[in-house]
């Protein structure tokens, strides 16, 4: 619940406030008394008693106008709207004031559970799933997850996620859930729009885990410049108690000073000038951690279940941030021992010896690092690629996927990726243009299953195979439509019988 007097108080606070507008008069005080029981952004989901924020780039007046029609009776807006309502609130940023209200709304929950924000080009899923299994040890399963890929708030149940970070509603909801459920911890992927558009303002991390930063999510819907995707992603810096940073970044130094800044205590991991040296060991799945004052005592030896360099500094940084919260070595190890992570380096085995990788690698960097994996791992093979990219969002995604495979691969087939409203053979060739190798074979096949289907078929016993950027998804989004799919993994279990 919230008074009206305890939202002109927030508001205030946050330097928000612009004025309450009734019918009669205009005022920079509460003109009345009254409580809320519900607030919304959703127009089909209000009542006499709920606060409506008109907020979204696709709002629209006739949304409003049909709320108060159904027994709506206050808003709160950038603008006052030539409606018959008996409260308009005007702030001066309405997603701002949606996240300061929303915290407040459902009584603050971030304060009842330890939070760890992660953000990065490339990784955060990863991360994510290997601190929630190390938590999940130190806390008995009371850790909940907000991920790209799914979401639990009781610590065992997930369903899929909407969006990598909530809107601010959503999420405070969904933390007052968790904290309801017995949960002790969260993990969360914090995405660059969510400092963009302001999902997280106001939030404080317990830990922030910064992993690496390159051009990703630049387009007309999403960030302008990388400068723009780099400003917002380094935000969870500014906005977290501890931080932790991957050594070898790019700007790395920007990100170092902007904490000293703000006196946050960073943690960093990577070559051996870090605080934390991550060695690879001869076993492939292998790695040691090594510190000189090793204060949260991480020095050792540890196993996944996950092939990749990039996956051991990974489970660096998920080490060091479950340790930051509480969880010992024992916890660490046994956690990274058990993760298992959707889509992120899935192997199986053709019965020839063929290797097929299932991977939702879906820009330069993923896709540089997992091509470098299997081409090292296969170098007597041929390496194929399937692939496509996303319509309709994150264009310069296939720029980078063309680079990466013009650097790796010698088979490339371009397929369908939820190509949304547009061609999938525009899309394909618009990767093939940035091929910068006459030796990769490339070719188009819309259908993605029979492109798997052939590949796999005609796979010898020292190939690998690639299926990037779908992993197990069960959709192909077309038309903006969800469409039923298997899901690359799946097709791959399949396929490997025939």
């Amino acid at each position: 619940m919230l008074t009206l007097t305890q939202i002109q108080q927030i508001l205030e606070k946050e330097n928000l406030l612009r004025e309450f507008i009734t019918p009669t008069r205009w005022t920079l005080s509460a003109p009345f008394d009254k409580s809320y029981q519900k607030i919304s952004y959703d127009s089909r989901e209000v009542d006499s008693n709920t606060l409506f924020f008109c907020k979204g780039n696709n709002f629209q007046q006739r949304f409003l106008e049909q709320a108060l029609a159904d027994g709506l009776t206050s808003y709160i807006a950038e603008q006052p709207y030539e409606v018959p309502a008996e409260l308009a609130i005007i702030v001066t940023d309405i997603r701002q004031a949606l996240a300061v209200l929303s915290m407040a709304f459902y009584d603050y929950p971030q304060e009842k559970l330890k939070l760890i924000g992660i953000t990065g080009t490339k990784g955060k899923t990863t991360v994510a799933y290997f601190t929630k299994q190390i938590l999940d040890i130190a806390t008995n399963k009371k850790t909940a997850l907000l991920s790209t890929l799914n979401t639990t708030l009781d610590g065992v149940t997930f369903f899929k996620s909407k969006l990598t970070t909530p809107e601010s509603l959503d999420l405070y909801r969904m933390m007052a859930e968790a904290a309801a459920n017995g949960m002790t911890h969260l993990v969360m992927e914090v995405s660059s729009q969510a400092y963009k558009v302001a999902r997280v303002y106001g939030l404080t991390f317990d830990v922030g885990l910064f992993l690496n930063i390159s051009p990703d999510h630049i387009g007309p819907i999403e960030h302008p410049t990388f400068e723009d995707y780099f400003y917002c992603k380094r935000q969870l810096v500014a906005n977290s108690r501890q931080v932790i940073l991957q050594h070898e970044i790019d700007h790395f130094e920007l990100l170092q000073e902007l904490a000293e800044i703000k006196n946050i205590p960073v943690i960093t991991y990577g070559n051996e000038a870090a605080d934390y040296y991550v060695k690879p060991l001869e076993h492939p799945l292998a790695f040691s951690l090594s510190s000189s004052t090793d204060q949260y005592h991480l020095n050792g030896s540890y196993q996944l279940l996950l092939a990749g360099d990039f996956n051991k500094e990974n489970a660096a940084a998920a080490l060091i941030a479950g340790a930051l919260v509480g969880a010992d070595q024992n916890a660490g190890r046994q956690g990274l021992a058990e993760a298992l992570v959707p889509g992120r380096m899935n192997l199986l085995l053709k019965p020839n010896g063929a290797h097929i990788y299932v991977d939702y690698a879906h820009n330069y960097l993923s896709m540089k690092s997992l091509l470098a994996f299997a081409k090292e791992q296969h170098p007597d093979g041929q390496l194929l690629v399937i692939t496509g990219s996303t319509g309709n969002k994150a264009e310069s995604r296939r720029e980078g996927l063309g680079q990466a495979i013009g650097e790796y691969a010698d088979c490339a087939v371009l397929t369908s990726d939820d190509p949304n409203f547009e061609d999938p053979k525009k899309i394909a060739n618009e990767i093939e243009q940035s091929i910068q190798n006459a030796h990769v074979h490339v070719q188009f096949e819309a259908d993605r299953k029979k492109a798997i289907k052939e590949a796999i078929q005609n796979a010898g016993p020292n190939d690998a195979i690639i299926l990037a950027g779908k992993g197990t998804d069960k959709y192909m989004t077309v038309n903006g439509k969800d469409l039923p799919y298997e899901g690359d993994y799946h097709l791959a279990e399949e396929f490997i019988k025939d």
